[in-house]
């Protein structure tokens, strides 16, 4: 991280660090103490205390920029298609004793505007790389939503469905973060004039 790339005063900094991993760091006078970092809008937004003089601030953001490069080692060696198709054979045996049986499953990029879908016809689901920057267990939900479309095809987001869904222990948890992540999503895009590019979330599959 070259010494140029953070000037001391701005409240927003944007630079690209080594690997190629693209950092924003928040600057607030409200924040005292902690400091805090979250992959959003793509790039790694660290948010920092303005108190902090620049060689303190630029140690902390050092420390954020190395974990998160760790973690996303760790998370890739996780997110091949054929760690995802394992995956999902695992959470089909453990909530619906292999009744979903795909036999396809894998990461798409052209999925902007949907979590996933899945495809009766085809036994395949497809899970948007989108969340592959979110929590382990959030995309488990996503791969039992889609597993349940398979295991009950025309049952659509009824009754029955909703009482597959609830077999997983983290369906609460699982929402309220997807809920937020589509709400800060879709008013971002409305703020860059972009509502083409507004996130649906969970749609309807194929049924048939």
């Amino acid at each position: 991280m070259g010494r140029c790339a953070m000037p001391a005063f701005p409240n927003t900094v944007d630079f690209v660090a080594p690997d190629e991993i693209p950092v924003r760091i928040l600057r607030s006078a409200k924040r005292k103490k902690t400091i805090s970092s979250q992959w959003r809008d793509n790039r790694l937004i660290i948010q920092v205390p303005a108190a902090l003089d620049e060689r303190t601030e630029r140690a902390f953001v050092e420390e954020m920029i190395a974990k998160y490069r760790k973690g996303r080692q760790a998370r890739t060696a996780g997110l091949t298609d054929d760690a995802l198709a394992r995956r999902a054979a695992s959470l089909d045996q453990q909530y619906f004793a292999g009744k979903a049986a795909p036999q396809s499953v894998r990461w798409v990029a052209n999925q902007n505007k949907r979590w996933g879908s899945a495809s009766y016809r085809q036994r395949s689901i497809r899970l948007s790389v989108t969340l592959q920057h979110m929590p382990s267990w959030v995309q488990d939900y996503v791969l039992v939503h889609e597993l349940a479309h398979l295991v009950a095809p025309s049952a659509g987001h009824g009754p029955g469905f909703q009482a597959l869904l609830n077999r997983f222990e983290r369906r609460a948890h699982a929402d309220i973060f997807l809920e937020a992540f589509h709400a800060g999503y879709n008013a971002h895009a409305k703020e860059l004039g972009r509502d083409e590019d507004e996130l649906s979330g969970f749609g309807h599959d194929e049924e048939q």
